[in-house]
């Protein structure tokens, strides 16, 4: 097995420094392309949120583009485009995240546009109106009204018992239409300040200049008093559960298999990883070969071992044929897990996954706003922006024994959450129809 550790790795140069009022600022130069990308995480996701005031993280990815003191309503994108440039935010779990990519000759603008919003971000009740609808029109398209979207919900609200990660990122209309302006910009206050955000950039530029411009748009703004850090504490779950919908966007039926386990970042996080790859990631992996094309009893089927601050989830996908017996599919997935439990892996299957995280690596690494989006996610996820660089050396460490451990430790019956999705069958048409 010494090819995979034989490669040379690619390695991200950065520098990381800290303003005076706590902004965490990391930079790393790349002359190959006159262009550079930047990006903002702050320390708030939907756990941040408290019951009853579900959504705001995400409801701030729409208001940040609002306007601010100095840039008017609509004004940060059109600014952003004029300029040759794309830009976007996203929010999960634990963190919020907005970016940009411009030419190298507009440092001074993407710098301008991220520390006006930080500073001074327009946070007024024509704001919050416009864009709670907007958030709660987004929640019927890609949830209420797309195939599995309760799916997603149900996986985490039943496998779940902190509500930190409970609750849809999302967040439900009831909570947003009971959102109050001081509701809304108290979560501003408390959650965007540069105490509480970090800001990677890599391009084209001389890392002393650039500095100099950080600190001119950036170092002024003041810090706030820390926020709370949500517990995220987990009980140890004593039973399966279970949970049936009907869908009426669903085609196929859908097995969802959820098993809690520890926060990324970890030995066993990696060890997890290794295993979800061999067991479900593309058509070589043993779920795949058994259920799509052995058996024929799937359309597809995958595994993932989600990264999060807290307790993740190892998860297991299957879209049933047409016809075909669910509980045997189930019984298939256990199957093999029961396989990775007692009997260690392959040499070839180890190896292939080490060469799948070597392409991730240096595919991750080609994009200098991949680069920006992993070194700020990664400090504020896990403290180590370095980890863009170690992930992969973490990778191949594991072992045929790590393997077997994590899957008798995780993958058990009392830790397992199973949901299960059913088309709705159309109502029978009423008389004269």
């Amino acid at each position: 097995m010494a090819l995979a550790a034989d490669v040379k790795e690619v390695k991200v140069p950065f520098q990381q420094y800290k303003l005076k009022n706590g902004l965490t600022v990391i930079l790393s130069e790349d002359h190959t392309a006159p262009t550079y990308s930047i990006a903002v995480t702050y320390n708030v996701g939907s756990r941040d949120e408290k019951r009853g005031r579900t959504g705001f993280a995400h409801l701030f990815e729409h208001m940040m583009f609002q306007g601010s003191e100095n840039v008017a309503k609509g004004e940060h994108p059109a600014l952003i485009s004029t300029n040759g440039g794309s830009m976007n935010g996203t929010t999960d779990e634990d963190r919020t995240l907005y970016f940009e990519i411009l030419p190298a000759n507009q440092i001074d603008l993407g710098l301008f546009l991220e520390a006006d919003r930080m500073r001074s971000l327009a946070v007024t009740q024509s704001n919050l109106d416009n864009q709670r609808n907007a958030v709660q029109e987004e929640r019927r398209l890609r949830v209420d009204n797309q195939p599995y979207g309760k799916t997603f919900e149900a996986v985490n609200e039943v496998a779940y018992d902190n509500f930190a990660y409970k609750h849809s990122v999302v967040g439900s209309m009831e909570d947003l239409n009971a959102a109050s302006l001081q509701d809304v910009q108290d979560f501003f206050k408390r959650y965007y300040a540069p105490n509480n955000a970090v800001i990677a950039i890599v391009g084209d530029f001389k890392s002393d200049e650039l500095m100099t411009k950080v600190k001119k748009y950036f170092e002024t703004i003041p810090a706030q008093p820390p926020p709370p850090q949500p517990d995220m504490a987990e009980p140890e779950q004593k039973a399966e559960r279970r949970k049936t919908l009907e869908d009426a966007f669903a085609q196929l039926p859908r097995l969802d298999i959820a098993y809690k386990i520890g926060p990324g970042n970890t030995p066993d996080y990696y060890a997890l990883r290794v295993m979800s790859q061999i067991l479900g990631s593309g058509q070589s992996s043993r779920l795949y070969q058994r259920l799509v094309k052995e058996q024929e009893m799937a359309t597809s089927a995958s595994a993932f071992a989600a990264q999060q601050r807290g307790p993740g989830l190892e998860q297991f996908f299957v879209m049933a044929r047409p016809g075909k017996d669910l509980a045997a599919i189930e019984k298939a997935v256990y199957e093999e897990i029961a396989k990775m439990q007692n009997e260690p892996v392959t040499d070839e299957e180890l190896e292939k996954v080490r060469m799948q995280a070597r392409r991730s690596q240096v595919a991750g690494a080609q994009s200098t706003l991949n680069r920006a989006i992993g070194l700020a996610d990664d400090f504020v996820n896990f403290g180590d922006a370095n980890l863009l660089n170690e992930q992969y050396r973490k990778m191949t460490a594991v072992t045929k024994q790590d393997v077997m451990r994590v899957a008798k430790k995780y993958l058990t019956e009392n830790n397992r959450t199973v949901i299960v999705t059913l088309p709705k069958k159309a109502a029978p048409a009423g008389p004269g129809e």
